[in-house]
This record gives C-alpha cells, structure tokens and sequence, in this order.
C-alpha cells in the first residue's frame, strides 16, 4: 500500500483527492497547508509522493516545495502539484502539473508512476 500526501486548502478538493485514492488502495494523509505537511514528514511521514496545491494559507505549495527542496530529508520526494493557477505560475514549477479541476485517471496515472505502479487503475 502506498502512502501519499494530499496538500490542499480546499475542503471539498481534498476531500475527493482522499476518497478517490483510497479506493484504489492508498495509505492518504492529508493537510490543509504547507506548515501542517511540514510537521508530518518531520515527525516522520515519507511519502512515495506529495500531491501539491499552490495556492494555500498559512505557508503555500511555492513555501513547502523550497523547504523541501533545501531538506536533505525530503528533497527526493516527488511533487505533483495540482492547481488552477495557469500561464507562468506553473511553468516555474518543476515536476508534474495536474490542472484543476482534476481528471482522476489522470490523477491516478500520476500517482501510479510514482508509487510504483500500486494503483489498481
């Protein structure tokens, strides 16, 4: 079973990211801003990929992706991010981008090539 990490501001966004990944099998933890994915992976969580909103309270998708980045802990791990920003925002973004709103087969390809191939789909 592969564990991810949804990061994601919008209730009703994670929500659906959660349920549609655990039915395919996955071990989801959620959080609702970069500071709270943050205190997850330090008190241990390591996922086989973070599912990145970047556009979020708190501390943002771009805040999370650079203290991940500057971590030798976490920098490995892969980010997807998910987001209905377009146009420059995302070109800057390194990795993989799955626009909202979200195709879940592409959602769970995604997640596929990255826990490798554990989704069902």
């Amino acid at each position: 079973m592969a564990t991810i990490l949804v990061v994601e501001d919008n209730d009703d966004v994670r929500e659906m990211m959660t349920v549609t990944l655990e039915l395919e099998g996955h071990n989801v933890h959620t959080a609702a801003n970069g500071r709270q994915a943050l205190a997850q992976l330090e008190n241990g969580l390591y996922p086989c990929v973070i599912l990145l909103d970047l556009m979020m309270p708190v501390m943002n998708g771009w805040e999370l992706r650079s203290a991940l980045q500057g971590d030798q802990r976490f920098k490995e791990i892969p980010l997807v991010v998910i987001s209905a920003a377009g146009g420059d925002l995302i070109s800057q973004a390194a990795g993989i981008f799955i626009p909202k709103p979200i195709d879940v087969d592409t959602l769970l390809d995604v997640v596929c090539d990255y826990c490798d191939g554990t989704t069902a789909h």
